[in-house]
């Protein structure tokens, strides 16, 4: 008889990321954690023990409650009004069962979002600024009657460039840019509340700047920015619509 464990029973690699959504059935909760079966559904016979007699509740069946919990069966189905656990696992809005956001903190304000997007935008301006200062390449050079757009493009360069590395490697390691974080806030992938990868950090950053860099600016920004205000459910700016992202708060 082999002594080694069967394949897919030894440790399993740590999450790296602590922000993410945990399932129902989470380890430490054990087999026998209410979350983890069905609402109505037969307790686990304990160690060693005889199993619970059926029909013992005063609903004639497997719990106190009998087989479809104090309601029986219904037009809900076995797993109560929602789905398969007492919490649900059916369609439905936020905070509802089957929402993507069950499990994450609230969304974030869209003010305080568009607060921080201002003190990120006044961060990078500097160093902007001090770059296209160091290397004489201006917004616009008029010299008589001639305008130098060459230089004004060497500037959009660098902005775009500091702009989007900016947001793409604070929201790829953290979730957080520094405004973010000052009003306590971070960028969280739809589907499961972890830190946005780098590629979907890269995406979101493109879509949010390079507009701004090269021809749009502020009216961009208001645009882009400005969709959570009216978008529903999600609160989605046009960036984190093509990054598949929402903005939840940290408090």
């Amino acid at each position: 008889m082999s002594s080694e464990p069967p394949s897919g029973s030894g440790p399993q690699p740590p999450d790296d990321d602590p922000l993410r959504k945990r399932p129902p059935s989470d380890p430490g909760q054990g087999p026998g954690s209410p979350y983890d079966r069905p609402y109505g559904a037969q307790q686990p016979p304990p160690p060693g023990g005889e199993p619970p007699p059926r029909g013992g509740g005063p609903y004639g069946s497997g719990d106190p409650y009998g087989a479809g919990g104090p309601y029986g069966g219904g037009p809900q189905g076995p797993g109560g009004p929602y789905g398969d656990s007492p919490y649900g696992g059916g369609l439905g809005g936020p905070g509802r069962p089957g929402d993507p956001l069950a499990g994450m903190p609230p969304l974030a304000d869209s003010g305080k979002r568009t607060v921080a997007r201002i003190i990120d935008m006044i961060i990078v301006g500097i160093a902007v600024w001090l770059l296209t200062w160091a290397f004489g390449v201006h917004q616009y050079d008029v010299n008589g009657d001639r305008m130098e757009v060459g230089k004004s493009l060497g500037q959009s360069i660098i902005a775009a460039v500091l702009y989007v590395a900016y947001d793409t490697i604070l929201i790829a390691r953290t979730g957080q840019t520094l405004g973010m974080r000052l009003l306590k806030m971070r960028v969280a992938n739809l589907h499961d509340g972890a830190t946005p990868s780098r590629q979907s950090s890269l995406i979101r950053a493109l879509v949010l700047w390079l507009p701004f860099a090269f021809c749009c600016a502020c009216i961009w920004t208001a645009i882009c920015g400005g969709w959570s205000y009216f978008d529903r459910p999600y609160k989605q700016g046009l960036h984190d619509k093509a990054a598949k992202t929402v903005v939840v708060a940290t408090t």
